[in-house]
């Protein structure tokens, strides 16, 4: 038996197009998040059929199968088994359910058949599994991730630096059922956005190497207003508005979620108080879904 857990993250900083080797790349920089995880459990059988549970879990299956054949060895023969899923993590909200159940699927075979892999060949694997992946597989660095080729387009070298996030759910009257990733068109992004996009990732470089909190912070802003022509936040001005009044650093979204985050210093001594006052503030606007973490929880 074969046992394995994976985080969620919520939402992203950045996420845009960006060169890479020659090319323009969509790419994207998840925020780490400790509200939720996925745990799931492997039983190889040689020769018997791969099934799941749930049943609906079909992209995790299909990762699972994936995995057992990176893993497996010369003369194994076909290996199948139970794969059985459990976990928290809303759908289709911005919190990568479908890269969380995928990657514990990975994991969960590798420590059955005792044979890991590569990060960037789980990555591989993600994106064969469900298209679209992020890139949760990559621990202990924040990336720049292709999240349509499963390749990283910059590895920026070191975690995020930790930040207090105030989470909430964006769009109160979707009653949060969330957002159907695949569903969505891919934003299609003009000459001038590029140019923002080649700017931000300059400014996450030094803000993840400096570990500069009020830089990661307007990143995470500059993105979400980008991407307001493409999944609009409702209410972005009476949340900016919320944002200067309590003294957070920015405004952090889901670009295929519904949910958002204001962002603030851990380490400022006025942050309880901050996050208190903006918690009021959002149950005021009409925003009651609310939660806390710190991403270095």
């Amino acid at each position: 038996m074969g046992n394995a857990s994976a985080p969620v993250y919520h939402g992203e900083i950045l996420q845009g197009v960006f060169r890479h080797q020659g090319r323009l790349a969509r790419g994207l920089v998840t925020l780490p998040c400790t509200v939720h995880t996925t745990q799931a459990s492997f039983a190889p059988a040689r020769g018997e059929a791969l099934t799941v549970l749930p049943t609906c879990k079909t992209k995790a299956r299909r990762a699972a199968r994936l995995a057992v054949e990176a893993c497996a060895r010369p003369g194994d023969g076909p290996v199948g088994g139970r794969l059985e899923l459990t976990g928290d993590v809303p759908l289709g909200r911005g919190f990568g359910s479908s890269t969380s159940d995928v990657l514990a699927a990975i994991r969960a075979v590798q420590d059955a058949l005792g044979r890991p892999l590569r990060p960037e060949t789980v990555a591989r694997i993600a994106v064969r599994a469900e298209t679209a992946s992020d890139s949760l597989m990559f621990e202990g660095s924040s990336v720049l991730f292709a999240q349509r080729e499963g390749e990283i387009i910059e590895d920026f070298g070191h975690p995020v630096p930790a930040v207090r996030v105030l989470g909430f759910g964006s769009r109160p009257k979707n009653g949060g059922r969330g957002v159907d990733t695949l569903s969505l068109p891919p934003p299609r992004y003009d000459d001038t956005e590029i140019g923002v996009f080649a700017g931000l990732r300059t400014m996450l470089r030094e803000a993840v190497q400096t570990k500069d909190v009020a830089l990661i912070g307007a990143v995470a802003s500059a993105s979400t207003e980008i991407n307001q022509r493409h999944l609009p936040v409702p209410r972005l001005d009476a949340l900016r508005a919320l944002a200067r009044e309590t003294g957070a650093l920015g405004i952090q979204t889901a670009h295929s979620g519904d949910i958002a985050g204001l962002l603030y210093d851990r380490d400022d001594p006025g942050t309880d108080a901050r996050t208190d006052r903006a918690r009021a503030l959002l149950h005021a606007i009409g925003i009651h879904e609310q939660w806390t973490f710190t991403t270095d929880d």
